[in-house]
């Protein structure tokens, strides 16, 4: 197993590497569909809209700001601050805040070395960050501490370990289908050129750390002295066909495919993601879905 050292180090390689194109791979938007998709996923991991903005919020593991940005030009959040242990995704955060117009402040720190006085931020959000941590506990410390009495915590977009696994039936399809479907598509297969130089598709490998089941995340909040709990599931069709659709991809030629197939791919990733957040998520079990989002307030406070 790997050191903390290890994994921290091989994160920060992996997300220097990634930061460059990192918004274009995972259609990060900041736009109003990406306010559309945080302000969403924000409302249903606490179960309802917020009542107000939220004066400080702090923004762990941000990468290149998916959702501090968004959230404060969804005026949800009025001082945004963004860490990361990745000079180069905060090195893309800043110039997107700068294009954005947004003033946001930014520390390049680890999650459980955070450098703010106690009980200084009222939410405390991250996306997709807890399963590179090392030391769940020591971070989990670390945002109730910095967190004011009655502040919120929200993390959203955590792998669970029954979605990570049911995943893995749609990425074996693509592998079989890809030769058939780049015939379709009048395409040839990525070349080694075509994946570039450096070792990030090796190392993409290496920073996912955890998977969680809810009771997990339940148990690392409480255990923190984090009160009222909420840890819901999201995507499950979704989910199936994106990874469907970015195992073809990855098998193609660079820049090859056309833009209808990216129509056809993003159109069919909303319908579903609709079907599971109408029909599926307040029926099935948490645990089913590829992510998770976890909801909780610090004791105290009004």
């Amino acid at each position: 197993m790997a050191t903390a050292e290890q994994i921290r180090e091989v994160n920060v390689r992996y997300h220097d590497l990634a930061a460059l194109e990192y918004d274009a791979k995972w259609s990060i938007d900041f736009g109003a569909p990406g306010r559309a998709q945080v302000t969403g996923k924000l409302e249903r991991a606490l179960g309802a809209r917020p009542a107000a903005p939220w004066e400080r919020a702090l923004e762990v593991g941000a990468g290149t700001g998916y959702v501090s940005l968004n959230l404060a030009r969804a005026g949800l959040v009025r001082h945004p601050t963004a860490t990361d242990i990745s000079p180069g995704m905060l090195e893309a955060l800043r110039a997107t805040a700068a294009r954005l117009d947004v003033a946001v402040e930014t520390a390049c720190c680890e999650a459980s070395l955070l450098p703010f006085p106690d009980e200084h931020f009222d939410l405390v959000v991250g996306h997709a960050v807890l399963h590179h941590l090392p030391d769940l506990g020591a971070a989990f410390a670390e945002f109730r501490r910095v967190l004011r009495p009655g502040g919120t915590l929200v993390f959203l977009g955590e792998p669970s370990s029954v979605g990570h696994r049911l995943a893995g039936v749609p990425k074996r399809v693509g592998r079989a289908a890809a030769p058939l479907w780049r015939r379709a598509l009048g395409t040839r297969s990525r070349t080694a050129a075509d994946a570039g130089g450096h070792d990030e598709a090796a190392l993409e490998r290496l920073v996912d750390v955890h998977s969680f089941a809810p009771r997990e995340l339940t148990r690392l909040a409480e255990g923190a002295g984090l009160a009222a709990v909420r840890v819901t599931g999201e995507e499950l069709t979704a989910n199936w066909f994106g990874w469907l659709n970015r195992t073809l991809e990855s098998t193609a030629e660079e820049g090859a495919l056309p833009r209808l197939w990216y129509l056809w791919a993003w159109r069919g990733y909303l319908v579903l993601q609709r079907l599971d957040r109408h029909l599926l998520e307040p029926r099935l079990p948490p645990a089913l879905f590829y992510n998770l989002l976890l909801s909780a307030r610090a004791r105290g406070g009004p």
